[in-house]
């Protein structure tokens, strides 16, 4: 964007040099002020009408861009599959608008691109990357939303494609993720979302000192028929499959503890059960998740790390049988930030993702001790390129039995 404003700049500046050139000739042969003066007026009302041309096709003033860039390099190692642990490089490409109308609303706007396929986008297993997409290369409208404040303590969001977790007052996880399994405390049931048309609120408690404590709440609603005209489906189609999400949290900046509950209708999925029989939903099921997710991070960085929990729990309604109707999953994160060089950052989770508890007609999951966990350490190259060398694993997710290993090298370039 540097360049690109300079470029428009520069024939801004030379056509204000030539009147000021030709300025200086009138005034060498004429002593006439008044021509001079009306002569010097004219080339800049001239300049002022080309650069009221060149801004026209500009950005505006109160748009703003950035981006990253991420080379994906690594391998997956699934010991129940064949040749699965071929080395691969792969990209995502991702761009950020964030414009402004009042200085206080936000139209936030996601463009990306990617071509990561099979273990790097696959949320069954665990090993879907943070930085993993994959649109075939095509570059497409990742999220848009807009949002406004009402009065000094609600915020309101509304958008064609948004996700739950985006309508919070505050995210319910610190904790910087490799794989995706291990974000917002445990990307399971509560807090597992579709990028669908939706809309929420959240109330922000205000104190007069902002390290001291505060409550805050959040609803949140998303409906992933939200784009479909056919009957019974759009935002409230009774055929629509629909989330509502709620947090209650308290808090200061150095520490949170929260509740959340989700509702799911109409056989909501989300993918993220480890097992095949915990991924299924019938038609007309419906889905009451509880998260609770609490956070500490010290006042100094270096030795002592953040601390992230994560707990969920559902109950899935009129399942079919041989399907899940309870689940649940737990993950601990850890990070150390500016650890042993100011900038870098080292990463440790482990945990066990969201699997069936109780199967409706009797049995059990064979993923239901699943345990999972990954490693990580970024080095700060400067301030727009790190590089980050991880490995992680699982045991019996999927299926008992199943191990899977994997390490990969995450280059990023933000801009």
């Amino acid at each position: 964007m540097k360049l690109f404003q300079r470029l428009l700049v520069a024939p801004a500046a030379l056509g204000l040099m030539a009147p000021l050139a030709a300025n200086a000739d009138v005034t060498a042969v004429s002593n006439d002020s008044d021509l001079s003066s009306e002569v010097i007026q004219a080339r800049v009302d001239g300049v002022e009408a080309q650069l009221g041309e060149i801004q026209a096709g500009q950005f505006s003033s109160s748009t703003k861009m950035s981006g990253k860039a991420a080379f994906i390099t690594g391998y997956v190692d699934d010991d129940s599959e064949s040749d699965t642990d071929s080395i691969t490089m792969e990209y995502m490409y991702q761009l950020n608008m964030n414009t402004s109308f009042t200085g206080e609303d936000l139209l936030y706007t996601r463009i990306k691109a990617g071509n990561v396929s099979d273990h790097f986008v696959d949320k069954g297993q665990g090993t879907y990357l943070s930085a993993g997409k994959n649109t075939s290369d095509a570059l497409k409208v990742d999220k848009i939303w807009y949002q406004f404040p009402v009065g000094e303590s609600l915020t309101v969001w509304v958008g064609p494609k948004i996700e739950n977790y985006y309508m919070l007052a505050s995210s319910p996880s610190i904790y910087k993720p490799i794989t995706k399994q291990f974000s917002l405390g445990g990307n399971g049931t509560v807090y597992g979302s579709s990028t669908k048309a939706g809309f929420g609120a959240a109330w922000t408690q205000q104190t007069d000192d902002p390290s001291d404590g505060r409550w805050a709440l959040s609803a949140a609603y998303t409906s992933q028929g939200g784009a479909k005209s056919s009957k019974d489906q759009g935002l409230f189609g009774e055929d629509a499959k629909s989330a509502l999400l709620t947090k209650l949290e308290y808090g200061t900046p150095q520490w949170q503890v929260s509740g959340a509950v989700a509702f799911k209708d109409n056989g909501w999925s989300d993918s993220y059960f480890t097992t095949a029989k915990g991924k299924s939903r019938d038609s007309g099921s419906s889905e009451t998740a509880i998260g609770l997710r609490a956070y500490w991070k010290p006042d100094n960085s270096g030795a002592l790390p953040s601390v992230q929990l994560g707990y969920d729990v559902s109950s899935i309604d009129d399942a079919g049988t041989g399907n899940a109707d309870e689940a649940s999953g737990w993950m601990v994160g850890l990070n150390w930030k500016d650890l042993f060089i100011d900038g870098n950052r080292a990463g440790l989770a482990v945990g066990s993702r969201v699997a069936a508890t109780n199967i409706v007609g009797g049995g059990s999951d064979p993923s239901e001790d699943n345990s999972v966990w990954e490693a990580y350490y970024s080095f700060k190259v400067n301030d727009g390129v790190t590089v980050t060398p991880a490995i992680f694993g699982s045991t019996d997710v999927e299926a008992e039995g199943k191990d899977v290993t994997g390490a990969v090298l995450l280059t990023e370039f933000r801009f």
